[in-house]
């Protein structure tokens, strides 16, 4: 009998039983501790916090599945996991409206300067209405621009008609979802970006998209236009972005990931224009909870002999 060792920080969000085939145990991984060596872990499911090598599979013989509580997995080297007969599954779906939320909140904080107006009327100071105070835009007959058309991308868009906006998007190949809510393909990124009041990312982070926002990219962005990011944070170049935003151009950005988490750029945090969150994409009760039980029915499906439902790495 083995066990399937589950991060601890992953607790709050168990809604079911953690009955897995074989009789396999529980055991935690406590937070910030690092991947034991054991013969006794047939499955892991971690955070992507956890980074998953060639020698931390070496000191598991015995593991067959890696259910990352993610839809990422960039956390986890593919290669050595496919090597060791290890299969890698993710959770897609569950958190896809959850994170189009989010990325609208951000944007339309941006969009109406929210940041600054939180800080001014808490601050007790706001002497009254002035005809040029705090000045935003209205997003009715922009154009917002999405980078990457995958199930976030194409939620992000589907809330957008109620705003008025026109859809630009850039993929490498069409999307029939995309072009269904009126959306015209961008031929190149550089056309989206400077066609686009509004970018919103939504790639996934591979080595075509590390660093694909620098200082050349950033320089495209319309003068008034927003960036928001709630896919990773090292698409973009951070100290390129801190850049652009003192230029202003952008002249905002709304940021839920960051190239070196939980570390945000003490630029960042102090940029009136950049508006920060501590990755709260998938942070819905429902999304976690929908998270934790699709990560679990794919331990116990591979547990059990079955090919997991959704599956990253070939079976």
């Amino acid at each position: 009998m083995g066990c399937v060792l589950v991060a601890q920080e992953l607790t709050p969000v168990w809604d079911a039983p953690t009955d897995w085939p074989g009789g396999h145990q529980t055991r935690l991984l406590p937070a910030g501790a690092q991947l034991p060596e054991s013969e006794e872990i047939v499955a892991l499911i971690p955070t992507l916090g956890h980074a998953i090598g060639a020698p931390h599979l070496d000191g598991l013989p015995q593991l067959r599945v890696i259910a990352n509580f993610a839809v990422g997995y960039d956390n986890i080297d593919l290669v050595a996991a496919a090597e060791r007969g290890v299969i890698v599954t993710n959770t897609p779906d569950v958190l896809t409206g959850a994170t189009a939320d989010l990325a609208w909140a951000l944007l339309l904080a941006a969009a109406r300067r929210l940041r600054e107006g939180l800080e001014l009327a808490a601050s007790g100071g706001w002497s009254g209405w002035e005809v040029d105070q705090l000045l935003g835009m209205e997003l009715d007959g922009k154009t917002l621009g999405v980078l990457g058309a995958g199930r976030i991308g194409v939620a992000m868009a589907r809330r957008a008609p109620g705003f008025g906006v026109h859809l630009l998007y850039w993929n490498r190949s069409p999307s029939a979802d995309m072009e269904a809510l009126g959306a015209r393909r961008a031929g190149s990124l550089e056309q989206l970006l400077s066609e686009s009041d509004v970018v919103s990312i939504h790639l996934p982070l591979v080595e075509e998209t590390h660093g694909l926002l620098g200082p050349a990219e950033l320089a495209l962005m319309r003068p008034n236009s927003i960036l928001v990011n709630t896919a990773r944070g090292d698409i973009v170049d951070t100290q390129a972005l801190v850049a652009a935003l003192r230029a202003g151009r952008p002249a905002a950005a709304g940021l839920d990931v960051y190239a070196d988490e939980p570390e945000i750029p003490r630029d960042l945090r102090e940029l009136d224009n950049a508006f920060v969150l501590p990755h709260l994409g998938s942070a819905t009760r429902e999304a976690r909870r929908g998270m934790w039980r699709l990560a679990a029915d794919n331990v116990r499906r591979v547990l059990a002999g079955d090919a997991p439902l959704t599956p990253v790495t070939p079976i």
